[in-house]
């Protein structure tokens, strides 16, 4: 019972990383502070994507699924609880193109109303 409810607890945290990854610069908008989280939490995640990385968080669910007693998956955090339930399966690559979008634009954002205030964003020196 303690590894399913860890278990689950983990598949939690994990599914709040990326969804932070995809909205957290909308998330700094309102609190600019959120960018030094949301920045690496982004090339970490283009980082797993780009080498084809297992995020670490996903053999500790599998293992943690194990000793409660659940079967063994193979697939991927993404291809187990997103595809097919937030896209179709078959639209990994537009899911993705999508996410970078959002982040992209967001931090687009960010620096246009940092312009407009007259001051610059923490990750930007002036000269």
């Amino acid at each position: 019972m303690l590894h399913r409810v860890l278990a689950d607890i983990v598949v939690t945290v994990h599914f709040g990383f990326v969804v932070f990854v995809v909205v957290g610069g909308l998330i700094a908008l309102r609190w600019p502070r959120v960018l030094w989280l949301h920045v690496p939490s982004v090339l970490y995640s283009v980082w797993i994507i780009v080498f084809s990385i297992t995020c670490p968080l996903t053999p500790l669910e599998r293992s943690l699924r194990e000793r409660a007693g659940e079967g063994r998956y193979e697939e991927s955090f993404i291809e187990r609880y997103v595809e097919g339930v937030l896209y179709p399966g078959d639209m990994l690559r537009q899911a993705q193109a999508a996410a970078a979008l959002v982040v992209v634009a967001s931090w687009v954002a960010l620096v246009v109303r940092a312009g407009r205030a007259g001051r610059c964003p923490p990750f930007i020196q002036r000269r």
